[in-house]
């Protein structure tokens, strides 16, 4: 099954009661239409600064896994439940493999990775850009290298993850060599219902004027800021995309200005750029979007064919007019595959 089948599969069943995952994966399993089940892969979405490689998971995988679980409280905690699940339901006999979200951006140069705090501190509780959406920016990548075998290595890339949760990535030569996202997922572009990037001394002046608690400020930062919380109608684009209301264009505006910002400053970085690739449910399926991104970017090389991005919604392809010198396209998300690939790569490494 390819893995845009498998996503469709996972979707379906997420929508079911997930108080009975086990269950749940076995219904998941039977709609599949496979019992012969060899290898089991998990996306984990922090790995640290030692779980950088996809790796068979083992007690002292699952222990650092665990101990992540505070730099991650919404993801690793989950990603153990089903691994443990699998465990229970297949016994040690099927290899199972981690392969992880932050492990893209390992290798960044410590310039884009290091915060401008105290070292000591830093060192202590390990404070430091690790990236996230991974595997969604590796999939990107992969597929750009696919449609130009020309360019050694992919060349120099920005790619937009743009969905409830929003990214951007800036590749040369098919490495990573900074993205948005930091110590946490909260950092960088507008989201559904994060902030981005905010003066830090916010949130100190919340919790000295506002009287609101640590939680109380991470609740808002990650649940009920972003789109959301701009536009005070919703958080998903579509319904503001629809809304002519004012305040939903500001939070279209601001999603996209800070869009726009990244993608100069990752040409600067990159020193100019021979792609622009957009993923995600937004990235796919929002022409007006992709166009309020790449608005007025001509000056850089990037000349939108408005006609061809109106009609590519959804499926792959260059929407980028023929002049361009930097091509612009849309390249729908295959995690799955990406996850399948790194798995395989693992297993029969371990054989």
């Amino acid at each position: 099954m390819t893995g845009s089948g498998l996503n469709k599969l996972a979707d379906k069943h997420l929508k079911l009661d997930e108080n009975a995952p086990e269950s749940l994966l076995r219904s998941f399993i039977e709609d599949c239409g496979t019992k012969d089940i060899q290898s089991i892969a998990h996306r984990v979405v922090h790995g640290g600064t030692t779980l950088i490689q996809p790796c068979l998971i083992n007690s002292e995988v699952e222990n650092e896994i665990d101990r992540l679980s505070i730099m991650a409280p919404l993801h690793n905690p989950t990603a153990l439940k089903w691994i443990r699940i699998c465990r229970e339901l297949f016994g040690n006999s099927v290899p199972q493999v981690a392969v992880f979200d932050t492990a893209f951006y390992s290798q960044m140069p410590e310039v884009a990775k290091t915060y401008a705090l105290p070292r000591d501190i830093c060192i202590q509780h390990g404070i430091r850009r690790y990236g996230f959406h991974g595997l969604a920016h590796s999939a990107m990548l992969q597929r750009w290298q696919e449609i130009r075998p020309d360019i050694k290595s992919g060349g120099k890339v920005i790619s937009l993850q743009l969905g409830a949760g929003c990214s951007i990535t800036a590749a040369k030569d098919g490495k990573a060599v900074d993205t948005s996202m930091g110590f946490s997922p909260l950092e960088g572009l507008v989201m559904a219902t994060r902030s981005g990037d905010i003066d830090p001394e916010i949130l100190l002046f919340l919790q000295k004027s506002g009287d609101l608690t640590a939680d109380e400020i991470h609740k808002m930062l990650n649940e009920s800021s972003g789109l959301l919380g701009l536009s005070g109608i919703s958080a998903d684009m579509r319904v503001l995309l629809e809304s002519g209301l004012p305040e939903a264009r500001l939070a279209i505006d601001l999603y996209c200005y800070r869009a726009r910002k990244y993608i100069g400053s990752y040409l600067s970085v990159l020193n100019g750029a021979d792609a622009i690739l957009f993923g995600g449910g937004v990235g796919e399926s929002a022409p007006f979007i992709r166009e309020l991104v790449l608005k007025d970017m001509k000056w850089c090389g990037i000349e939108l064919d408005c006609r061809i991005n109106n009609d590519t919604i959804g499926i792959e392809g260059r929407i980028s007019s023929s002049s361009s010198r930097i091509e612009a396209w849309v390249i729908p998300v295959d995690e799955a595959a990406v996850l399948v690939k790194e798995a395989m790569a693992v297993v029969t490494k371990g054989l």
